[in-house]
């Protein structure tokens, strides 16, 4: 079979004696920097009484909500018992093994907690967040390609790779599929509807579009991404990530119906 030639871009993007930074790490702070400033330029637009100020202050909190909820995630959902068996490497972050679907949960849990000390509307505000959320989640998966991680399962298409955690056998380049879908083009989406349509008027409608089609997105592409290992399907019919996708859906749609019965 045909394969195209994975890149063998180095995973450490820049070692200096002992400090070495990794694509993966520079990812994060793109994607949270980015992010941040995508958010000052929406707050200009809403007139909920968010300020730089707010916007600068919330960074911190969101950063601790991606980390500490991303970590924590990944342990309680794709490995409780290895971890409680090795309670000490929970801490291990440095070795991988991160959950977008507890990032999420810890962004939405601080980005509660503060609304409501600075009085502010947990919906729009929430839907600032998600509209900055698709650039941290495209740099993301770079970041996993280049890592040669997530990979996707074996296939004939003309453009499969062959990446060298996966074997000899072409597979897909599920993180490129999830980079698209889930960053790039649902970052489109949710803009359109800002600049086009106004969608900051209705409280909660960004926020939706982006959970369900986050949940959309992920749960498309679980079809043709590697399970994990120690997982593998879970009760023959899902994997852990199209199970945990299939809330946000719901919610995502709860929170469009909502926003669209709004005057």
């Amino acid at each position: 079979m045909y394969a195209l030639a994975f890149p063998a871009i180095d995973p450490i993007a820049l070692e200096l004696g002992p400090l070495v930074i990794r694509w993966y790490s520079l990812a994060y702070v793109a994607g949270i920097l980015l992010g941040w400033r995508y958010i000052i330029i929406l707050a200009a637009k809403s007139d909920i009484g968010v300020d730089r100020g707010h916007v600068d202050d919330f960074i911190i909190w969101a950063t601790l909500g991606i980390i500490l909820g991303g970590r924590f995630g990944y342990v309680i959902f794709y490995n409780p018992g290895y971890f409680a068996d090795n309670p000490l490497l929970i801490f291990a972050m440095w070795q991988g093994g991160m959950s977008f679907h507890g990032g999420l949960i810890g962004v939405i849990l601080v980005t509660w907690v503060f609304v409501r000390k600075k009085n502010i509307s947990f919906l729009t505000f929430g839907d600032m967040v998600c509209a900055a959320a698709p650039i941290g989640l495209f740099f993301g998966r770079i970041a996993n390609f280049i890592n040669g991680e997530l990979y996707g399962r074996i296939t004939d298409v003309p453009w499969a790779m062959v990446f060298p955690r996966g074997g000899s056998e072409p597979r897909h380049p599920s993180q490129l599929y999830e980079a698209g879908l889930e960053g790039l083009l649902l970052f489109c989406v949710i803009a359109a509807m800002i600049y086009r349509f106004n969608a900051m008027a209705r409280p909660g409608l960004s926020m939706g579009v982006f959970m369900a089609g986050y949940g959309l997105s992920r749960y498309i592409v679980e079809f043709v991404r590697e399970p994990d290992a120690h997982l593998g399907t879970l009760y023959g019919i899902a994997t852990m990530g199209q199970l945990l996708s299939l809330p946000l859906i719901i919610i995502g749609a709860w929170l469009i119906h909502r926003a669209r019965r709004q005057p």
